[in-house]
């Protein structure tokens, strides 16, 4: 059974580092610019989860993680009083995609941000890649 918990990042990061190469080839579209190349700055995360501002949740069914959301909280730059959750990355392998996985995924996110006392909450998608039905299911608006 697919479970989706909040995990440490850097408990969590064998798995991520495993995933992301396969994230990035499905997604990214300037592939033949060297400087888009995938470099992620694993020490700005680590200092984010440091300081409480990473949120890691994770989908795994029997260990093997099948999908991953990081989000930053902070409070918004705009909106100094107001807890915010920009999401930096999400993913559900394409082998797991279609199950209950992306529902239960999302469905920790919230649950998270809510117990951390979240107030807003922003989720991305790619338009070569859409996935806003899925936000939508839980009353997810466009607003970008």
């Amino acid at each position: 059974m697919m479970t989706a918990q909040v995990e440490k990042y850097s408990d969590a990061l064998q798995d991520l580092v495993k995933l992301y190469p396969d994230h990035w080839e499905e997604l990214a579209l300037d592939k033949e610019h060297p400087e888009a190349a995938l470099a992620p700055m694993w020490e700005i995360y680590a200092e984010r989860e440091a300081n409480g501002q990473l949120l890691v949740v994770t989908l795994r069914e029997l260990g093997e993680m099948l999908g991953y959301f990081l989000g930053f909280i902070a409070p918004g730059l705009h909106y100094r009083n107001c807890l915010t959750c920009h999401g930096d990355i999400f993913r559900v392998v394409t082998s797991a995609r279609g199950r209950i996985g992306g529902k239960r995924l999302v469905r920790a996110v919230l649950e998270e941000c809510e117990r951390r006392g979240v107030k807003r909450i922003f989720l991305g998608e790619k338009l070569h890649a859409p996935c806003g039905e899925l936000f939508a299911a839980f009353g997810a608006r466009p607003v970008e």
